[in-house]
């Protein structure tokens, strides 16, 4: 790493956190981001500012948030240009665009093999401690995938501004794609101000809902900590599915187990004494008001009807369909976001914000269990969702491989998925399938040093516990949406496979291209990249 102390290299002054504030720094890339790319450029004349560029700066050192740029040099070890060149190119950006809190550089080629050269995390990770925050309330704006990838192995928020230069699958790979900076700013800014109560609220008792699977009762726990902040009992109504992940969540002073056919994914018919028996029971919660949380693709209605029958005073949901009375905060959000923010934006909207000190992470309660003593790596080879499981020859190669590589490895897997952790274990594992509950099982991820699995519930959980992912992501749901949440995270898995954006439960396509074609040894790379 080497930090050039021109202007702009000053010592960073920790400005403490802002409540509600989720983002307290935006790192920039220079070339192609900031300045027109002119290779290895050691001339300041040279130096272009890109269209709007210093405009939206200003808007974000208008919002408080400080600013580092994090660059890749390796004309320094070409030797094309000298520190005193680059420093007088940085010197020009500057009085272009404006000063900067951190500059952050990597002088290094490509086979040095450093840690601060993106796609590696380190500049992100430096850029992060020298403005006294963490990568995860930071976000990275570049304009090639090199640079998502480092900020996603740092647990930062990665924005793509693509230029002709970047390639189309680099695209297809990144989580969230502007088409210039200040379109990038102008999303930064909303997605702060969406989590961010116009009008904070106190209330007695706060019914919250989200009934799904284990991962979407996960997701949904920053923003049911927001509901907490801001009132003195919660009670969750949550589905069957969710029971586990329902019962780990923080703030949560209650709940309440009610299958609903209008969201669960294989209904049994609506029973209209089982409504009425639902109807009778949500009365006596008591509550002051509900906050309904869903999916993208679900209603909040039918329940909020329920709700008002059921005598609560003040519901507040997502629908774009036209509620009539059926809900006092109607809430509306654009495509694409992450779910905890989508979540977080909902409470918000209702008056509920997290608390200063919480960093806005999904987060559970870990239990106390028996692992291994030494260091390991947990792959978790099935998913709820067939379309999102990696084929088991596939599972098993990587085992191998991981263990060929001097990696401890631990298959695990539910009650329901013994025969495949057991083939997929035969290959160098330790076998815990069917070993683990929810609970159990977030205890096993919690000790381990990174966690292979695809884009299911124990993703989701790996992120609570704070633990690295190598994210075996089949494309059929959005990667912006639903990746594992402000963790360090590598994404393998062919973005554009035909199955992209489909919602599909089994894959449409013979073979399972999107994930059969994953290489072993790119995951053991992966592995090696966010444990190192």
């Amino acid at each position: 790493m080497f930090t050039p102390p021109a202007r702009g290299n000053r010592l960073p002054v920790n400005r403490g956190t802002t409540p509600h504030r989720l983002f307290d720094a935006v790192l920039l890339d220079r070339d192609g981001t900031l300045v027109e790319d002119v290779p290895y450029n050691g001339d300041p004349e040279k130096v272009r500012p890109m269209p709007g560029a210093r405009e939206a700066l200003d808007r974000l050192r208008a919002a408080g948030l400080r600013l580092a740029v994090v660059t890749n040099q390796s004309g320094l070890a070409k030797g094309l240009f000298t520190v005193e060149q680059m420093r007088a190119v940085h010197a020009r950006v500057e009085e272009l665009l404006g000063p900067f809190d951190s500059w952050q550089v990597c002088p290094h080629d490509d086979g040095d093999g450093c840690r601060c050269r993106k796609p590696a995390p380190g500049l992100v990770e430096e850029a992060a401690a020298a403005l006294g925050t963490s990568p995860a309330r930071c976000v990275l704006v570049g304009d090639i995938g090199r640079d998502v990838t480092a900020a996603l192995a740092a647990g930062a928020t990665g924005i793509l501004v693509p230029t002709p230069v970047t390639r189309p699958e680099e695209v297809s790979a990144a989580p969230h794609v502007a088409p210039d900076l200040p379109t990038a700013v102008d999303e930064i800014l909303r997605r702060m101000a969406a989590v961010r109560p116009a009008a904070p609220r106190r209330a007695a008792t706060v019914l919250v809902v989200r009934s799904d699977s284990a991962g979407d009762v996960l997701v949904t726990g920053p923003a049911i900590r927001a509901v907490a902040a801001g009132a003195e009992r919660v009670v969750l109504l949550h589905g069957p599915r969710g029971r586990g992940a329902a019962a780990l969540l923080p703030g949560v002073d209650e709940l309440i187990e009610w299958p609903l056919p209008w969201i669960d994914g294989d209904p049994a018919p609506v029973d209209p004494d089982d409504i009425r028996r639902l109807t009778d029971r949500l009365a006596t919660v008591g509550a002051d008001e509900a906050v309904i949380f869903t999916s993208f693709h679900q209603s909040a209605l039918p329940l909020a009807l329920l709700l008002r029958m059921a005598g609560v005073a003040r519901i507040s949901a997502i629908s774009d369909d036209y509620p009539g009375s059926l809900l006092d905060v109607r809430h509306r959000v654009p495509a694409g976001v992450p779910e905890p923010e989508r979540a977080l934006s909902l409470a918000a909207a209702a008056g509920f914000g997290l608390p200063a000190d919480d960093d806005h992470r999904l987060r559970v309660d870990v239990p106390s269990v028996a692992v291994p003593d030494e260091p390991y790596v947990v792959v978790h080879p099935g998913a709820s969702v067939p379309a999102r499981a990696c084929p088991p020859e596939r599972c098993a190669e990587i085992v191998a491989r991981l263990t060929a590589a001097g990696y401890r490895v631990v298959v695990t897997g539910g009650p329901a998925e013994t025969a495949l952790t057991s083939r997929v274990a035969a290959h160098g594992g330790t076998d815990l399938g069917g070993r683990t509950g929810l609970a159990e099982l977030a205890g096993v991820l919690a000790g381990a040093r990174c966690v292979v699995v695809g884009n299911t519930g124990p993703a989701h959980l790996a992120a609570a516990v704070g633990v690295p992912v190598v994210s075996l992501f089949a494309p059929t749901v959005p990667f912006g949406q639903w990746a594992p949440y402000r963790v360090p995270l590598v994404r393998l898995g062919d973005a554009d496979a035909p199955c992209r954006g489909s919602r599909a439960t089994r894959c449409p396509t013979a073979g399972h291209p999107c994930l059969t074609q994953v290489d072993p040894d790119e995951v053991v790379a992966a592995v090696r990249l966010l444990t190192t």
